[in-house]
Parts: structure tokens; C-alpha cells; sequence
């Protein structure tokens, strides 16, 4: 079975042409939640490295 690039070339576009591309303002939108979630999940672990840093603090006795 011989490897054919031009074949390979026409079934990637045949494929292509069958993906549902999203639209800009769905891309917009994915965008500005993914920027939301980073923004909730790093506020989070920052609260709760606060939390263990003062556990860990009060229960080994530094300061």
C-alpha cells in the first residue's frame, strides 16, 4: 500500500469542508468564559493556599 500525499491532501479537505466551524461570537463568548474561570479558579487557590498557610503556621507555632 503506497503512501499518496495528494490523495491524503484531497481527503483532509474532503474532510474539513464537514466540520462545523463556531461562529466569532461564539469564539467570543468561549473566550470570555474561559477568562472568567481563570479568573474564579485563581481566586480560589489563593484563598485556600491562605487557609493552609495559616493552619500550617498555627499548628507548627511560627511567629
Amino acid at each position: 500500500m503506497a503512501f499518496s500525499p495528494f490523495k491524503f491532501l484531497q481527503e483532509v479537505r474532503s474532510e474539513t469542508t464537514k466540520v462545523t466551524w463556531p461562529t466569532r461570537r461564539e469564539v467570543t463568548i468561549t473566550t470570555i468564559m474561559v477568562f472568567v474561570m481563570v479568573a474564579v479558579a485563581s481566586i480560589f487557590f489563593f484563598a485556600a493556599d491562605l487557609v493552609i498557610r495559616y493552619l500550617v503556621t498555627f499548628l507548627l507555632g511560627i511567629r
